[in-house]
């Protein structure tokens, strides 16, 4: 059985996933980094995670403390934050008894570390938020449907 023009065809179809795809799907996947940078800080603001912005801050793109990191060749894309508590804040952690200066105003504790005054913590385990957890399970439902969407997008359009 002989089909005529499926040698040319394929030829097409090496051609186009060398140029188009690649290019296409290395914009989709920095869009994508892009969705799950935003999803990441939506869940810190959502589990109240911080209040001091520095953790949000550096699930940013360009930022001094995060990581950032696509190779749209061979589709990779690496996204964190080089903040060593941000672990602790997902997953939890023991807090240690220590000494902490600083002085109340209100209902609210305000460090300073010059004071004499301050209080004292005791040793228990902080629950952790999961913002980190929660967002991947977001994303992964997400990017799952965008990428069967943008592959048949490219298929409609360059074929």
């Amino acid at each position: 059985m002989k089909i005529r023009g499926l040698k040319q065809f394929m030829k097409q179809v090496e051609k186009a996933a060398d140029r188009d795809l690649k290019k296409e799907f290395g914009l989709w996947l920095e869009g994508m980094g892009m969705d799950f940078l935003a999803l990441i800080q939506d869940e810190i603001i959502r589990t109240e995670t911080v209040d001091t912005r520095r953790l949000l801050k550096s699930f940013s793109r360009g930022d001094s403390e995060s990581v950032w990191s696509i190779n749209s060749g061979g589709l990779t894309l690496e996204i964190g934050t080089n903040l060593k508590y941000a672990s602790y804040a997902n997953d939890g952690h023991f807090q240690r008894k220590r000494f902490v200066p600083g002085y109340w105003r209100g209902a609210r504790f305000v460090y300073d570390p010059g004071a004499n005054t301050g209080m004292m913590l005791r040793e228990k385990w902080i629950e952790g938020s999961h913002y980190w957890d929660n967002a991947l399970v977001i994303f992964e439902r997400i990017f799952e449907r965008s990428l069967g969407r943008r592959l048949q997008q490219w298929l409609d359009t360059t074929f």
